[in-house]
């Protein structure tokens, strides 16, 4: 009687494991290739590029290029106007992330309800201002929002309400611009929304009003928890984007009035474009990844402790 070598039995599993892992390399070659050209090389390029004074003088020659370490860095920390952008900046995302996730997910609740006729339709009226041209919506915002003819303020003339200046003045000028915005992105995160709605077993819902509970009650304890995890990424998702506003006030206001609606990633732009100081634009550009970062790792971890996420 002959018994089987157990090193053979596992020889032609292991070439076959193998074989399976450089097809699947072969797979992803080609998008990790794309990766590193235009996101990786040109990331560690820019790390490079904020430790030098690359200016106009460089790009004319580069031999008047020079590395001055963390200089760059040094002078955004003592320039007010950068601190300036940031503020405005957390200004944007601190108020503009709760009420784009608020009304995504209102709208979200309410075009997954049955009795809600029409939906599709609805639905297309709602995400058609996220792929609208973004210059063209903010120009026509910009007619809107007209001091003396724009429909908003006519519609507070109608109700016997003063017009406001809403772009002219640094106290509206940030909610003016947060007003459009969260119109212009809110279809996106509610179409999100509505598809993991959609996934919720309406026995949960069912077991909920047996108990006695409410729409409120309904929502608080079946539906939030149960889209918690998609909850956490567009929060995620929204933050980034706050955080990366620029052509809406560039548009809008062009920073104006008085530097109130300047965001850090319109700061980088004057930094890199309009003074040349490239160098000091790509520091900006690290030091807004950093805090993008920072923000993001805290959102996992407050989410992992109350549950979250695994």
């Amino acid at each position: 009687m002959t018994t089987a070598n157990p090193i053979s039995a596992h020889a032609k599993p292991a070439r076959g494991y193998g074989s399976r892992e450089r097809t699947a390399w072969a797979f992803v070659a080609p998008a990790l290739i794309a990766i590193g050209l235009f996101f990786a090389i040109p990331v560690a390029a820019a790390l490079l590029l904020s430790l030098t004074d690359f200016d106009i003088y460089a790009l004319a020659n580069l031999d008047n290029l020079r590395f001055v370490g963390l200089q760059n860095y040094e002078r955004l920390m003592s320039n007010p106007l950068f601190w300036g952008a940031m503020k405005n900046t957390l200004t944007f995302a601190v108020l503009g992330v709760p009420l784009s996730i608020a009304a995504s997910l209102a709208a979200a609740v309410i075009l997954n309800a049955r009795v809600v006729k029409w939906r599709p339709i609805w639905r297309v009226m709602f995400f058609a201002p996220y792929v609208t041209t973004l210059v063209a919506t903010a120009v026509v915002w910009r007619y809107l929002l007209h001091t003396r003819y724009g429909v908003i303020n006519w519609a507070l003339q109608g109700v016997g309400l003063p017009a406001v200046d809403w772009l002219g003045q640094p106290e509206t000028s940030i909610p003016a611009i947060l007003m459009f915005v969260v119109w212009k992105i809110f279809g996106y995160t509610m179409l999100i929304f509505l598809a993991v709605l959609q996934t919720v077993p309406d026995d949960l819902y069912e077991a909920a009003r047996i108990d006695g509970a409410g729409p409120w009650k309904q929502f608080r304890h079946v539906t939030l928890p149960a889209i918690a995890p998609t909850m956490l990424l567009v929060s995620i998702i929204s933050v980034a984007s706050f955080f990366q506003l620029f052509a809406e006030p560039y548009v809008m206001t062009q920073g104006g009035p008085a530097q109130s609606t300047v965001t850090v990633l319109y700061f980088m732009y004057e930094e890199g474009f309009k003074w040349w100081n490239l160098g000091s634009a790509s520091a900006v550009a690290f030091i807004l990844f950093v805090c993008i970062l920072a923000i993001t790792l805290v959102q996992l971890a407050v989410a992992k402790r109350v549950g979250a996420y695994q």
